[in-house]
């Protein structure tokens, strides 16, 4: 679905919308804005994009007006990539895994065991890295996208039909993942057969067999009720899923100073908040898990050795990264694991 140049700010008597007078919209300007997540209402990019709006909201005495839509409002994930980039939406929260084909370096958030295995540490690496802030969000506006922000939606865990302790019991294993070539290539490292696919088919494709198993963070898994078609939850801590709060580069780039300090400023704030939000509906969701006995799953914790064993698997596919993938020679991915290890296990 391609969308053509789109109205960028609608401004009360005309104009372009463009800030005006001041932050409160002199003279009556109010400002109209879409915002567009990958998730559903009651889940965390939507409760972000939310509150995004009722702080801007307050802070512009009503003259800023977000509308926000949950997944599938405007499409799927890749049709919102291209209205973000043509300027139908001003605002998406997005994820890397989405985008990968478009942006190569975006795909670094596919590498398993990159991060450290603390939530904590690892939203504090988001929030600090030069490589991503700085670097990699120049790739993006390449394409006319301006990453404001990264966070973590929380850990990563698999569910399958089967026990997954070992990289073994990947053999020849239907794994859904997103569009990334890199996260593909992640699986096949395990021996699994990696199966892109929208989270929109999931439910019935896990239900059908269609694919055996999925990745993501517990309360996408409970919200939206994977563990009642999957016998299996393993707690592997692989990966992260990072999310990232973009905007229109030109849109962004046109707002007066004030205006683009609000939208800096409510991001900046964000990042405690939704960080929290993360931890609660993950928290929440493991015990919901835990305590459906209707439609029971097993939880399986890996040891410290049975999680070397798959790291010793996904450490070769940094090196596919560096020479099949980055654009740059892997200098992203190099100066992100120096900040890594700088901010220690």
């Amino acid at each position: 679905m391609m969308f053509v140049l789109g109205i960028l700010l609608a401004a009360c008597g005309g104009g372009n919308g463009d800030g005006g007078d001041s932050a409160s919209g002199g003279e009556g300007q109010t400002y109209n804005w879409k915002f567009v997540t990958e998730e559903v209402d009651g889940q965390v990019q939507f409760e972000y994009a939310e509150e995004f709006a009722k702080r801007m909201n307050e802070k512009s005495d009503g003259a800023v007006n977000i509308e926000v839509y949950e997944f599938g409002g405007l499409g799927s994930e890749t049709d919102q990539v291209e209205q973000l980039q043509n300027g139908a939406v001003e605002m998406a929260v997005m994820s890397p895994g989405f985008t990968g084909n478009m942006v190569k370096e975006g795909q670094i958030f596919a590498l398993h065991f990159l991060f450290p295995e603390s939530v904590e540490k690892t939203q504090q690496i988001l929030n600090d890295s030069e490589a991503l802030n700085t670097d990699l969000r120049e790739k993006y506006e390449e394409h006319s996208i301006s990453p404001l922000s990264f966070w973590t939606e929380g850990a990563m865990q698999w569910t399958s039909s089967k026990e997954i302790t070992e990289p073994a019991d990947f053999e020849n294993f239907k794994m859904r993942t997103q569009t990334s070539p890199l996260i593909l290539e992640s699986y096949k490292a395990y021996g699994a057969e990696p199966t892109p696919m929208s989270w929109s088919e999931l439910y019935t494709a896990l239900d059908r067999g269609t694919v055996e198993g999925q990745e993501n963070p517990i309360f996408f898994i409970g919200d939206a009720s994977f563990h009642e078609v999957q016998d299996y939850m393993t707690l592997s801590n692989h990966n992260n899923y990072v999310a990232m709060t973009t905007v229109n580069t030109d849109w962004y780039e046109g707002l007066n100073d004030e205006m683009k300090t609000m939208v800096d400023e409510t991001t900046q704030e964000m990042q405690e908040w939704v960080f929290e939000e993360q931890k609660k509906q993950n928290e929440e969701y493991l015990k919901t898990i835990k305590e459906d006995t209707e439609n029971p799953t097993e939880i399986v914790e890996l040891t410290d050795e049975q999680r070397q064993m798959f790291k010793d698997k996904a450490m070769p596919v940094r090196d596919y990264y560096r020479n099949e993938v980055s654009t740059v020679d892997g200098q992203i991915l190099d100066k992100l694991q120096e900040e890594i290890e700088a901010a220690g296990e």
